[in-house]
């Protein structure tokens, strides 16, 4: 295949790698996910468990995957396919590239809502009248085809981005990104500790109420988030993983990619959390706090406007950081399987994920009446992707890389320096992981 060994293309530093790791792991559900699931499960009791989950699963799940694509020096689907010594294992890697490019096309209408805020704020329409926010949204997703002009924006720059290739467009693009995210994040966070009332969000956050310890909830919610915050089982990893050099360490990046996006999720929750005690808001809003609740706190905020071109600002940046890495698995595949240059592979992977996502986009609207399992259309994709799909890919790796792949191969990889660091790993390949894989996916079928 021309898509291995030294015609291949390499990120073109280390920094440049995990920046463009940490964009596709940081995104809408770090911000907007994360902090509902953290209001949803008692604040402090969830973020000690979904620490330690992250340490215990997240941690080697992300090395596994990595460890892949730099062996293989091959895209997602066809890195198990070279590793594998058996024809069960070699599509292993097949049903990230599918779930990646079926996530990117419901991703991209979330991520225009997104867009839409943005510019609503800066432009200033978006309706100053406490008491708006939740008809603002409505009439917004319910409107005709505007939901598919935000989502048509969103795509069309994230091919442009992809068209440029890895050093050029996803390096270069993440090198600039991530540090403006990442200024924005903390002076929203700062920002945020000034407000009346802000100690009662840091309480709720950092002061564990120990009984919530005691319910099962917390602990499956925590894995879930865990899983899907990284970008797991999606390809992204293995597919990133595979422009490195044999060079770079991979237990130094993995630990620096995960304690990247913890810091930004805990962050993000610092900038939530005290706007919404300050406000008289419910912590436990659920998916409607970043487009309903929190708009009707800037509205309510002095300097909100500005508050919610920086907040909207960062949902943009986060989304389009992922829809980056979405579109580079199919990409990469399509490439490889077909050889089609990145150009064509990026334009007609793009524009079929945008075409198959204007039934999302319009779910809530001209759509609106049409059900699947009782579910709007948005809303059941995402639930068969998330909950059913990427548990099951999941495994799959944990399954190929603790069961399937040669011990030595494995270790000379991952290359751990320490013994003890290399057994634990292991254990956390073959028995933890696919444990908790397993909980996530019978708690999401309600059979637990």
């Amino acid at each position: 295949m021309a898509d291995i060994s030294e015609n291949r293309a390499h990120w073109a530093s280390a920094s440049g790698f995990i920046l463009a790791s940490l964009g596709a792991a940081i995104g809408l559900g770090n911000i907007w996910r994360f902090s509902y699931v953290v209001g949803e499960n008692g604040g402090g009791a969830f973020l000690l468990v979904y620490v330690a989950t992250m340490a215990l699963v997240g941690v080697p799940l992300l090395l596994a995957e990595l460890a892949v694509g730099r062996a293989a020096q091959r895209e997602s689907a066809s890195a198990f396919s070279a590793l594998a010594t058996r024809r069960i294992w070699r599509v292993t890697g097949l049903p990230g590239v599918i779930i990646s490019f079926v996530i990117m096309t419901y991703y991209g209408v979330i991520a225009g809502w997104a867009l839409k805020y943005f510019v609503a704020f800066a432009a200033a329409l978006f309706p100053h009248q406490p008491g708006s926010a939740a008809e603002y949204f409505q009439t917004f997703t319910t409107h005709g085809f505007e939901p598919v002009i935000w989502q048509a924006l969103i795509v069309a720059a994230t091919v442009g981005i992809v068209i440029g290739g890895i050093e050029y467009g996803i390096e270069r693009a993440n090198k600039i990104l991530m540090p403006v995210l990442a200024v924005i994040i903390i002076a929203l966070a700062v920002h945020s500790l000034t407000l009346p009332n802000a100690a009662r969000g840091l309480v709720y956050l950092f002061a564990p109420d120990w009984t919530m310890l005691a319910e099962p909830r917390l602990y499956l919610a925590a894995l879930g988030q865990a899983f899907f915050s990284l970008g797991l089982a999606m390809g992204v990893l293995v597919t990133y993983g595979s422009y490195l050099s044999a060079s770079q360490r991979l237990p130094a990046a993995g630990v620096a990619i995960a304690l990247g996006d913890t810091a930004f999720a805990l962050i993000a929750a610092v900038v939530i959390f005290p706007a919404v005690f300050s406000f008289g808001m419910e912590p436990g809003q659920g998916p409607g706090l970043a487009f309903i609740t929190l708009p009707e706190i800037f509205v309510r905020m002095t300097a909100g406007t500005a508050v919610g071109i920086a907040f909207f600002g960062l949902l943009v940046i986060a989304a389009m950081t992922s829809m980056i890495a979405l579109l580079e698995v199919p990409a990469a595949y399509a490439m490889a399987r077909w050889g089609w240059t990145r150009r064509q592979a990026a334009l007609r992977c793009g524009g079929a994920a945008f075409l198959l996502g204007i039934p999302s986009a319009l779910s809530f609207g001209l759509l609106g009446e049409v059900r699947i399992a009782g579910q709007p259309i948005l809303d059941a994709i995402d639930f068969l992707a998330s909950n059913v799909a990427l548990p099951l890919s999941g495994l799959a790796i944990a399954l190929f890389v603790g069961w399937h792949w040669r011990k030595a191969k494995t270790e000379n990889v991952v290359g751990f320096e320490r013994p003890a660091a290399m057994g634990y790993w292991r254990f956390a390949i073959r028995y933890v992981a696919p444990l908790a894989i397993v909980l996530i996916f019978l708690r999401a079928m309600s059979l637990i």
